[in-house]
C-alpha cells in the first residue's frame, strides 16, 4: 500500500534510477530561473522533508474517501464511517496503526461551507477523542475527554479563509490551514464484549454541513476535483507531482513563505506540474540526490531526535502549526515514524526497535520481555498499552491468538509475579499455558514496540514533558 514505511525511501531512489527520457535541448536545461547543481540539490533535500507529511496524509486521503474501489476505502468526504473492530493485520494504509480503539473515521471537504461534528454525552470513565488533523498534518484541534469533557456538544470545523459568523449553539470552532482535513476518532474499547458499547457512542457521532445544521439553503457546490491516482509505482516516478496537487488547498502560512520559494525555484508549487521525467539528465540527479539525502535525514532525526529512555526513543514529535514554527524535519520524522500521532499532553508514544545498549530487537534470535514493577504502570489519566510490529513494515502481524497488543484494560486477567510485578514475554512462539495470558506475539524477524499513554498524568511520576519525566519505561530485556 501506498503509505508503508519503505515506499518514500524507494520514491528517493526512484528518482536516481527511473529510465532516463532523452535530454532536453541545450536551450531548455540552461533556463536562467533553475539554480546551480548545488543549490538545486539542496532544494530538492528540503523539498522532500517538507512534501513528505503531505504527500503521505495525501496518499491515504486518497485511498479513505477516493479511490471506491481501494480495499482501505472508508466513506466519501464529509461522511463519518464507524468502525466496529480494532485494527489488524489487514489494515495497511497507515504505518503504526492504533488497535487499541475502535476508529471512526472522517475526512472534511471545507471549501464549499464549514462541516459542524457533533459528539453524544460519553460516560466518564470512557475515554474518546477527535482529533483534527489538516493537509499539513498539523493537530489544529481536539474535541474529547480531556479536552472539552464528556458532555454531548456541536463543534465547528472551518477551513483556512473561512470568516463567517459562529452560530451560537456551536461550543467552539476549530480553523484549519488547509481545504481538507482528517479527523481521527478513538473511542476507547475495554474488552471484546464491550464492543456493542461502543457502537452506541458512535452512533452518536454526527457530521453535517453548516447550513443543514441551520436548516439554510446550502451554498454552491465546490467545483469537482479530478483527484490524481496514488499508487506505489506514480508515487515513485513523480513524488513532487503529489505535493503540487495538494499545495492547491494549502494556503502558505508565514513560516512557509521561505521554503514555498525555493521550491518554486525548482518548478515544485501550487499549480504547477513537476515532471520528473522531462527534466534534463542533470536535474534528474540533482533531484533524485537531494530526495535521497532528504529521506536519510528524516532516518537520523527518527534515529535520534528523541531521548534514549532504557532503549526507548521517548519525544514530542507530533502538534500543531506553532509546535512545529517551521521545523519540517520534526514533522517529516514524525510522519514516518507513526503518521497521526497525537500531541503529548492527549499521548505520548516510547517506541524501540533496540535493547538498552543499542542491539537491535530480532525475534529469530532471541525471546525478550518487559517487567513493570509493581504499581508502576505507565501513569495515566485513560489507558496505556504496548503494541508489536513488524519491525521493517511497522505493520500489525498476523499471529495464532490475534493479539497485537496487550493494554491496561487487560490486567485483571493477567499473571503477576510473586513481588506484584507485571512481565510480558514477546516472543514469536507461545511461552507455554501458563504464560500466554503475559505473551504479545511476534514476528520471526526485527520487531518494532510502540507504548501509548493515553491522557498521561501532569503530576509526578508523569512522563511529561517528553523524555525527561519522573516516570521512564522500562527496559526490554532478553528472555533467560
Amino acid at each position: 500500500m501506498l503509505t508503508k514505511r519503505d515506499l518514500l525511501r524507494s520514491a528517493a531512489i526512484t528518482a536516481i534510477t527511473v529510465p532516463l527520457v532523452k535530454s532536453a535541448p541545450a536551450s531548455a536545461q540552461s533556463k536562467p530561473e533553475w539554480p546551480d547543481i548545488r543549490e538545486a540539490k539542496a532544494i530538492a533535500e528540503e523539498a522532500f522533508i517538507y512534501g513528505l507529511p503531505i504527500v503521505m496524509n495525501y496518499a491515504v486521503m486518497y485511498e479513505f474517501s477516493v479511490d471506491t474501489k481501494n480495499s482501505q476505502f472508508k466513506a466519501p468526504f464529509n461522511q463519518i464511517k464507524n468502525l466496529a473492530h480494532v485494527a489488524t493485520y489487514k489494515d495497511t494504509a497507515v504505518v503504526t496503526p492504533n488497535s487499541d480503539t475502535p476508529y471512526s473515521t472522517l475526512w472534511f471537504d471545507l471549501r464549499a461551507e464549514p462541516i459542524v461534528v457533533s459528539v453524544p454525552a460519553v460516560e466518564k470513565t470512557r475515554y474518546y477523542t477527535v482529533q483534527l488533523i489538516d493537509g499539513n498534518t498539523f493537530n489544529f484541534g481536539y474535541i474529547g475527554s480531556r479536552a472539552t469533557g464528556s458532555d454531548a456538544g456541536d463543534y465547528m470545523v472551518v477551513g483556512p479563509n473561512w470568516q463567517g459568523s459562529t452560530p451560537p449553539e456551536i461550543k467552539k470552532v476549530f480553523q484549519s490551514s488547509t481545504q481538507f482535513v482528517f479527523a481521527a476518532i478513538r473511542t476507547q474499547l475495554f474488552n471484546p464484549e464491550d464492543m456493542p458499547n461502543v457502537e452506541k457512542v458512535q452512533a452518536g457521532y454526527k457530521a453535517q454541513p453548516l447550513s443543514t445544521y441551520l436548516k439554510q439553503p446550502a451554498p454552491p457546490a465546490a467545483p469537482t476535483i479530478e483527484f490524481p491516482k496514488a499508487d506505489a509505482e506514480l508515487v515513485k516516478k513523480n513524488f513532487f507531482e503529489y505535493l503540487d496537487f495538494a499545495l492547491q488547498f494549502a494556503p502558505a502560512g508565514p513560516e512557509e513563505r521561505t521554503i514555498r520559494e525555493k521550491l518554486a525555484r525548482i518548478g515544485v508549487g501550487a499549480g504547477k506540474t513537476f515532471a520528473f521525467k522531462d527534466l534534463p539528465l542533470t536535474h534528474k540527479l540533482e533531484i533524485g540526490l537531494g530526495m535521497k539525502d532528504g529521506e536519510e535525514k528524516v532516518e537520523n532525526y527518527l534515529a535520534n531526535g528523541s531521548k534514549n529512555v532504557n532503549g526507548w526513543k521517548v519525544g514530542s514529535l507530533f502538534g500543531d502549526r506553532l509546535f512545529y514554527s517551521g521545523d519540517w524535519l520534526k514533522r517529516a520524522a514524525a510522519a514516518k515514524g507513526g503518521i497521526y500521532g497525537n500531541d503529548a499532553i492527549e499521548a505520548v508514544y516510547p517506541l524501540t526497535r533496540t535493547l538498552a545498549n543499542g542491539e537491535v530487537l530480532d525475534c529469530s534470535k532471541h525471546k525478550y520481555s518487559i517487567t513493570f514493577a509493581a504499581g508502576q504502570y505507565p501513569p495515566v489519566e485513560a489507558f496505556w498499552s504496548v503494541t508489536m510490529y513488524d519491525g521493517k513494515t511497522q505493520l500489525l502481524i498476523e499471529n495464532p491468538i490475534n493479539r497485537y497488543l496487550i493494554n491496561s484494560p487487560m490486567l485483571p486477567d493477567m499473571k503477576k509475579n510473586a513481588d506484584g510485578s507485571l512481565t510480558l514475554h514477546l516472543q514469536k512462539d507461545s511461552p507455554g499455558a501458563d504464560k500466554e495470558s503475559n505473551w504479545l506475539p511476534a514476528p520471526n524477524g526485527e520487531i518494532y514496540l510502540v507504548m501509548r499513554l493515553y491522557w498521561p498524568k501532569t503530576e509526578a511520576p508523569s512522563i511529561l514533558p517528553p523524555g525527561s519525566g519522573t516516570w521512564q519505561p522500562p527496559g526490554i530485556k532478553v528472555a533467560q
